[in-house]
């Protein structure tokens, strides 16, 4: 029989396990003026890889560049798209993250490179235009594609939403899959160019920009867009892949003398080389293989985490200027760009596959046999779907089965609703038929498994069942405890008369000692006698302190078990069944997490274990823990 693996979000699937460093080219924009003095240029192509700038030290040496790809002058938007942008999107369908970068001085052509104008898009429209009908084209009757979108600005160490503007600072955070991710962001679903433009050209008009001495529009902020591709395959078995894009539009560095930057301007631009700088020392830290990267030290390099010495296909745009006033500015990009080039990225693809279901792994003797088969196909066929025994305490268990006569055909099940079958639960018209296939011949092992056990279930609800191995236990221990009291009072009679018991002429009967009474001694000689009586004198002496003791007495082990079973029990019962109001009366359960676990239930049922939290998007192992912790202090009954 196949086997159903019971996967949570935790779980890759690393296909392309390759390491590949971050690919880089250099888009050189036109010059501006007449070329003499300060405006005749510093920079020179050599070949579609390569360049030259002039030696500052010595103008008649120059120094020489490759990369990926060089751009020159005369290279237009479709040039550099098709040319390094366009290879990189292939990976998005593999469930592989991809990052786009453009980095450079101000009024070097970032924004021109990632927008451009309606006569020639840049990258960012070419990209979402080509992603679009990518899924398109591989979307099957199996497998089916969502792409959906987010737009953010990082305004002076500020993260801001562009598709619903506000100023609140969204928080950047770490899932336990080191995926970086802003929880707070609207995110728009997209199906085609139209409705891309509809949200995108909006949010970028409330960019923040400004004028400067040296660009009319200058970017004040980091512009992120995030285009998220979600692919989801029915068969043979539900998952759920999700991928990355991230194109980001750098704010240029600025020289504070040559811009005229004053006031607002000053401080914005001081924001913007400080985050440049920190991106500077996290590209050194990476190629050195320091023990810690600075990425938390700014808010652009935690975005950028991913894309720097992570998990995406990263390509880096660095645009610079020809003329010799930008020289310094053009050759710390050029600088910027070579250590980028040998930053080294381990890209891989992440598959999600939820638990939708109790499957369990099939057993290595649970094997497919034609008996199995028929047995499956009968049980089909008759309409009688069989009932699997939950008997774990489950919600489940405490559903009734909706079958007519399962009670006859399952005599060792029990008949007060503790089994529930999942065909019920779940209609096998509604299932694929493979699938609802795989699930019979399941229950039809489990059938045939229950059959033939030989301990008949108990026919008490589990609270019943907890408390009678409650009074079990103890009364073991009390008997225990009573024999031991028997032979020391035994051993010490013989060694105060020094000879063994008087043989009797008849056969002394033995008394029963049952649980919970007091076991009376026969005293026989006069100093037990005078013994018992100084019992009984210093008896009412000791009442007092012996009730406190009796009080203050700490319970057993297997007490404390039981009555954290019975809050676990309690806990896991409001989390299946309680209101969003409800839920959030729950220690460390908020108003966000109250949304999340009610969103599981509607999508993936009710949760087998308290523990089961964990698999929730944006809930750590550790997040459960805690709660369960506080919360079971909180449902413990004092014993």
């Amino acid at each position: 029989m196949a086997t159903h693996q019971r996967l949570s979000r935790a779980d890759f699937h690393r296909s392309d396990n390759v390491s590949e460093q971050v690919q880089v080219c250099v888009r050189l924009r036109p010059a501006v003026g007449t070329g003499q003095d300060q405006e005749a240029s510093c920079v020179r192509r050599v070949d579609s890889h390569s360049l030259e700038i002039l030696n500052w030290k010595n103008e008649m040496e120059s120094v020489k560049y490759k990369f990926d790809a060089f751009y020159g002058e005369t290279a237009t938007q479709w040039d550099v798209y098709t040319g390094s942008v366009k290879p990189v999107l292939h990976h998005l369908l593999k469930g592989q993250n991809a990052s786009i970068l453009a980095y450079g001085p101000t009024g070097a052509g970032k924004t021109h490179t990632m927008l451009g104008n309606p006569d020639q898009p840049g990258v960012i429209p070419r990209a979402v235009r080509d992603v679009l009908q990518m899924t398109r084209e591989a979307s099957e009757d199996k497998c089916r594609y969502s792409v959906s979108m987010s737009y953010l600005e990082i305004y002076q160490e500020k993260v801001l939403d562009l598709l619903t503007p506000s100023l609140r600072d969204l928080p950047i955070r770490e899932d336990r899959n080191h995926n970086i991710l802003v929880p707070d962001l609207t995110q728009k679903e997209i199906t085609s160019v139209a409705d891309f433009e509809s949200h995108f050209l909006p949010a970028s008009r409330k960019r923040t920009v400004a004028s400067t001495q040296l660009n009319q529009r200058s970017s004040r902020s980091h512009s992120v867009l995030l285009v998220l591709v979600n692919r989801i395959r029915d068969l043979p078995t539900y998952s759920h892949q999700t991928a990355k894009l991230c194109l980001i539009d750098l704010a240029g560095s600025e020289d504070n003398r040559r811009t005229g930057n004053q006031g607002l301007r000053l401080k914005e631009s001081g924001a913007i080389n400080s985050s440049l700088f920190v991106l500077s020392k996290v590209v050194d830290a990476l190629n050195q293989g320091l023990p810690r990267v600075p990425y938390r030290d700014s808010k652009l390099t935690r975005l950028l985490q991913d894309s720097l010495g992570g998990s995406a296909h990263s390509l880096i745009i660095a645009n610079i200027a020809p003329e010799k006033k930008y020289y310094f500015d053009t050759l710390t990009s050029l600088n910027f760009a070579a250590k980028s080039k040998q930053i080294v990225n381990k890209p891989f693809t992440q598959k999600v596959l939820p638990q939708t279901g109790s499957w369990k792994p099939a057993k290595p003797e649970e094997t497919e046999s034609p008996h199995n088969h028929s047995e499956a196909e009968k049980s089909l066929s008759d309409g009688k779907r069989p009932c699997p025994d939950f008997s774990d305490g489950s919600p489940e268990a405490k559903r009734p089965c909706l079958q007519e006569g399962n009670s006859q055909d399952h005599p060792k099940r029990s008949r007060s609703g503790e089994s529930s079958s999942i065909c019920c639960l779940l209609p096998l018209e509604n299932l694929n038929p493979i699938l609802a296939e795989r699930m019979l011949r399941l229950e039809a092992l489990e059938k045939e498994k229950a059959l033939s056990c030989t301990i008949p279930l108990l026919d008490t609800p589990r609270k019943e069942r907890l408390n009678i191995l409650k009074l079990l236990y103890e009364t073991r221990c009390e008997l225990k405890s009573v024999q031991e009291k028997q032979l020391k009072i035994e051993a010490q009679t013989l060694e105060n008369k020094g000879t063994p018991f008087p043989q009797a002429s008849k056969p002394r009967k033995q008394a029963t000692v049952l649980p919970l009474q007091q076991v009376h001694i026969p005293v026989n000689n006069q100093q037990e006698e005078e013994n018992v009586i100084k019992k009984q004198k210093n008896k009412g002496r000791k009442k007092k302190i012996l009730d406190l003791d009796s009080e203050n007495k700490a319970p057993s082990k297997c007490e404390e078990e039981i009555n954290q079973d019975l809050a676990k029990t309690k806990l896991l019962s409001l989390l299946n069944s309680g209101s969003m109001k409800d839920l959030m009366g729950l220690h460390y359960i908020g108003k966000k997490k109250a949304e999340l676990i009610v969103n599981w239930r509607e999508n993936y049922g009710s949760f087998q274990k308290v523990q089961d939290l964990g698999k929730i998007y944006g809930i750590s192992a550790k997040q459960v823990d805690a709660f369960i912790m506080a919360n079971v202090c909180k449902f413990q009954k004092p014993l």
